[in-house]
């Protein structure tokens, strides 16, 4: 929100320059910053067209003759089409030199000479786009500086209001909050009952209090539909960054800027006799303002003239019922909404709007009246009129909150004794109503604006920022700190230091992503689409960490970066019946060679077996995960493990399908991991075991089987067969080809046997080798390929295999 600071000083003003204002400001809790005033526009003056003539060489161009307060008119050649007799706008002179950096002088146009230039609010840097020349009051004096006409030397507060201090967002809430911070008086517009002189009135009814609190309403009749919004409201309303539409629109937001009132204006010839606030019926549709249509539901608030729609309350007036160029007579409504419920509107129907972002923040109940008669004070100024009487309905006097602040407490929180007297005077300054309870504390009464103040700890908030943060000492005070066992390391801690020892880097990602990629990665899960995505490209949240990981990898290897190793921890977001589900997970992507490039091996290719080997590190550092056979539709068909853990699927590991690498464009297929953060398990803490002093007796085993028998489920048969003595099996060889069946692999076991009592004799080895052996063959259908021996065969790849 913006706000001209010289409008802010004519509510209160303390003795203290913009950038202190500002800075006070922020420490008080009002983040804000001055911008300062648009550049002195020297040499340009108000001016006034009293003569215009056509161009004798171009058809498009005319000859004005221009009073700019010198002894005689100037000779300016324009192209404006809404230039004409009686006008006043601004007047470059020679010598003038626009924000543009453009310098005029008197010059020939098309054989004309013209003395200066009329100017528009985009040549004057005033807006961003303009249609003609910018038309000022009949009432501007010419000659006059255009920069004193419409008082530019004058910077602007720009704020960023937290959503608890919605009644900051006008000049009325600000400068009362600056007369509590500063310590100032606080003024304020003097705004009289208007004179009656219109029979004309609008019966108001509320379906439900809970919804509309209070409703209050006025017709205005006979109004001036030629009449122009001043220069002194179109500037103060242009530096708030609102654009002028039309002289009563012009007033309602004028007066929201002020009062913090959200109002709208209602044409009267086009609705019934009555208002009527109620919630929408089904079936029931709207064409508001922006002239887009809008199905409601029955959560929808409206207001109706019984049966018609007439606007959606809170966010925005319909169509068919708006302020027009030939409207003679408008009713005023001014009002407050529940505030859940027009944030729930606005929110679905994606309709932010300035009575909406002050609604659901909160709007003052007692306001209503006050504004409504600010308004009507205003229009009868600018358009004239007569204005009717106000009907009102709802809530006259909100019921009073009141908050207990007790003096222990306040010093408890604090570790500071502030000062009573000072406590006292600044819950005042704020406008509560303060009651002493003795030496034991406060009783303050809120007042209407303050929707953030419901709680004691909310009042020795208020007391601490406005005695001020940096006048409370810090000091150490003693506090009993009973500490809670916590594991040696948590497990996500302990998986991005096993990733971070194998060479990957971690990356993090926007949780939003581009609907496409995602789907083709994730085409299982349901997305969540964003209500008000910041790119097109970033409109849904993600389901799978992927798609984050592959921009980056992608992003990284245009920039000749060929080996990389990322990985991501993160939360994944999928819709299910319409519950929304977070999942914590653990991603990794591994593309380019497998070891940096050295002169010591070859460079080759990362491939399955280098992913896997990090998969199982990760895995061993807080959980006990096995690889299983699987497809996954973004994954190699062939390639693709299902991590378990506990019987329970957990993640994937694998190849890019190469269907995705060719649609995707990619350079190579990377290896890609997701898993349940959850399925880490806790980091186990090391302990040292027996070093046994007898030696070890390896044996080792060929054995053939079924190509599809996994690795870890031979292993574990073995272990379970083996007995206690079995120290170590793994998987060194894996054969396939000539001297084997179709269908089946040779797979070489090593099986080592050691005890901490003694040394094994052959008898006990062979004995536990036997029964490994029978074991496989019953359960796996594997049968022995050579005899065992006590050497390594030769030629094995010396890679496990899923």
């Amino acid at each position: 929100m913006k706000l001209p600071i010289q409008w802010l000083r004519e509510w209160a003003n303390p003795k203290a320059d913009d950038a202190m204002l500002a800075a006070k400001l922020t420490r008080a809790g009002l983040e804000c910053e001055v911008l300062d005033a648009p550049p002195t526009l020297a040499n340009i003056v108000v001016g006034e067209i009293r003569a215009i003539a056509p161009h004798p060489q171009a058809d498009r161009l005319r000859v004005c003759q221009v009073d700019t307060g010198g002894k005689a008119p100037s000779t300016i050649v324009c192209g404006a089409a809404n230039a004409r007799v009686g006008m006043k706008a601004p007047v470059a002179l020679p010598g003038a030199k626009l924000p543009d950096g453009t310098e005029i002088r008197t010059a020939p146009l098309r054989g004309v000479e013209s003395a200066g230039m009329l100017c528009s609010a985009k040549e004057l840097a005033l807006a961003e786009k303009s249609d003609g020349l910018l038309e000022l009051d009949a009432s501007a004096k010419v000659g006059t500086p255009i920069g004193a006409h419409l008082r530019l030397a004058d910077a602007t507060l720009a704020l960023e209001l937290t959503p608890n201090r919605g009644d900051c967002l006008s000049i009325l809430g600000l400068s009362r909050e600056i007369s509590a911070v500063f310590g100032v008086p606080h003024r304020r517009p003097t705004i009289a009952a208007t004179k009656v002189t219109s029979k004309r009135r609008y019966p108001v009814a509320l379906e439900s209090r809970a919804d509309c609190a209070r409703y209050a309403g006025r017709a205005i009749e006979r109004i001036d539909p030629a009449a122009r919004t001043p220069d002194w409201m179109r500037e103060r309303l242009r530096r708030a960054g609102i654009r002028c539409i039309h002289p009563v629109v012009d007033v309602t937001n004028y007066v929201l800027l002020e009062l913090g009132q959200p109002m709208h204006a209602f044409d009267c010839a086009k609705f019934g006799a009555a208002i009527k606030v109620r919630r929408a019926k089904a079936g029931e549709a709207l064409k508001l303002l922006n002239e887009q249509d809008y199905a409601l539901e029955a959560r929808d608030l409206l207001i109706t003239d019984g049966d018609k729609p007439l606007a959606l309350a809170g966010i925005m007036g319909g169509a068919a019922s708006g302020v027009g160029a030939q409207t003679t007579d408008i009713f005023l409504e001014s009002a407050v909404f529940r505030p859940e419920l027009v944030a729930a509107t606005g929110r679905r129907l994606r309709l932010p709007s300035d009575a909406l972002y002050r609604f659901e923040r909160g709007v003052d109940p007692t306001l209503q009246r006050v504004a409504l008669e600010r308004a009507t004070q205003l229009i009868l100024e600018i358009c004239g009129g007569a204005a009717g009487p106000i009907t009102e309905a709802g809530a006259l006097t909100p019921k009073a909150v009141v908050v207990k602040l007790r003096r222990a407490r306040l010093d408890q929180l604090l570790g500071y004794a502030i000062p009573s007297a000072e406590v006292e005077a600044s819950l005042r300054r704020l406008g509560l109503g303060v009651k002493l309870l003795g030496k034991t504390g406060w009783q303050a009464t809120i007042p209407g604006h303050r929707y953030d103040l419901r709680l004691e700890v909310d009042l020795i908030e208020e007391a601490a920022r406005l005695y001020g943060y940096e006048r409370i000492p810090a000091r150490a005070y003693p506090a009993l700190l009973v500490p809670a066992p916590v594991p040696e390391a948590r497990p996500v801690d302990r998986a991005r230091a096993t990733l971070i020892a194998r060479g990957y880097q971690e990356v993090v990602t926007y949780a939003f992503v581009d609907a496409g990629l995602q789907g083709q990665l994730a085409p299982d899960a349901k997305a969540i689409p964003l209500d008000n995505p910041i790119a097109d490209t970033l409109a849904h949240m993600r389901t799978t960490l992927w798609v984050g990981l592959i921009q980056a990898w992608r992003y990284n290897q245009q920039r000749q970066q060929k080996r990389m190793r990322l990985f991501e921890v993160g939360v994944c977001f999928r819709d299910e019946g319409g519950a929304v589900v977070e999942t914590a997970c653990l991603a990794a992507l591994a593309a380019g060679p497998a070891v940096p490039e050295q002169w010591g091996q070859p460079q080759r290719a990362t491939d399955f077996f280098d992913f896997k080997a990090d998969v199982e590190a990760l895995a061993g550092a807080g959980a006990d995960v096995s690889f299983q056979p699987g497809e996954h539709p973004a994954l190699h068909p062939r390639q693709t493990a299902r991590l378990v853990r506990g019987g329970r699927p957990v993640g994937w590991a694998g190849p890019l399908h190469p269907r995705l690498v060719a649609a995707l464009d990619l350079p190579e297929a990377p290896f890609l991991l997701e898993l349940e953060s959850a399925a880490l398990g806790p980091a186990a803490v090391p302990r040292p075991g027996q070093v046994s002093e007898f030696p070890a007796s390896r044996r080792d085993l060929a054995l053939v089987m079924k190509d599809d028998v996994a690795a870890a489920t031979l292993l574990a048969q073995a272990r379970e067969a083996a007995g206690g003595c079995l120290r170590e099996a793994g998987v060194f060889d894996v054969y396939r080809g000539a001297g084997l069946p179709n269908g089946f692999k040779s797979v070489a076991l090593s099986l080592i046997f050691q005890d901490n009592s003694r040394t094994l004799t052959d008898v006990e080895v062979d004995s536990a080798v036997q029964a490994v052996t029978r074991r496989l063959r019953e359960s796996l259908g594997a049968s022995i390929r050579g005899e065992i021996s006590g050497g390594v065969d030769q030629g094995g790849t010396g890679r496990s295999a899923v």
